[in-house]
């Protein structure tokens, strides 16, 4: 059979699922999954090409001519458009399918965490909050962080461009600056150099964030962009934000 490893979960859509995929073998697999396919799953680009791009740690040899053609029609979109396509669901080296594709990063919101309280009833999510409603919503925060009790909160993996200032930049440098930002809920993975151009390459590096944690603008704004990580960071782009399911 031309594909690899599909399962069918019955309380889920049918999702691909690749094994070492940095190996001969996986490599194999993929290169004949990819065959008959353009894309991993559907007829567009979509998460699921990002979760098993992600994960290869260098562009597959000429000798996996379907993986090394995919690979680089990925690695293009990436560079010009991003990739947003929601997709069917992928598994890569045991890790858990992404359900739910976001385009780009949420904004930071102001919502009150989950607590016992029947007035919570009475407040309208989606509509503008009152001064009456924000308040309520401050105290039952402080409430809570006084409690030391800790709401249930949802992951993100993010994929994110990490750009040098020239060709002069020491990019091995600019990696430990990066991986240098410690902070609760954020957590570094895999990061491969990719080619950007006239000699220039920019630092593609994945993380997973607990989303009460750890906001991604901030982590951008405040940490890597500024003194003195900037000396070897020009800028940060997001390349794809999903949702992790739990």
């Amino acid at each position: 059979m031309l594909y690899s490893c599909i399962t069918a979960d019955y309380h889920q859509a049918m999702a691909v699922a690749f094994n070492n995929v940095n190996s001969d073998s996986g490599l194999k697999k993929l290169d004949e999954y990819l065959l008959t396919r353009s894309y991993i799953t559907g007829y567009q680009a979509s998460k699921d090409d990002i979760t098993v791009y992600s994960s290869l740690a260098k562009p597959p040899s000429a000798a996996y001519v379907n993986a090394s053609r995919w690979y680089k029609h990925i690695d293009a979109l990436l560079r010009i458009s991003g990739v947003s396509g929601e997709g069917a669901g992928v598994t890569v080296e045991g890790s858990a399918p992404i359900s739910e594709a976001v385009a780009t990063p949420p904004a930071a919101e102001s919502k009150a965490p989950a607590v016992e309280d029947d007035d919570d009833d009475d407040v309208d999510l989606f509509g503008e909050e009152t001064e009456e409603e924000k308040k309520a919503a401050e105290e039952r925060a402080a409430a809570l962080k006084a409690s030391g009790k800790k709401k249930e909160s949802g992951k993100s993996s993010v994929l994110m461009d990490v750009k040098p200032w020239d060709d002069e930049t020491d990019m091995k440098k600019l990696e430990e600056a990066v991986r240098g930002v410690q902070m609760e809920g954020l957590t570094w993975g895999a990061a491969k150099l990719v080619p950007v151009g006239y000699g220039i390459k920019k630092l593609q590096i994945m993380l997973t964030i607990v989303d009460d944690l750890v906001s991604v603008d901030d982590l951008i704004e405040n940490y890597l962009t500024v003194e003195p990580i900037n000396e070897y960071v020009q800028s940060c782009d997001i390349v794809a934000f999903n949702k992790i399911c739990k």
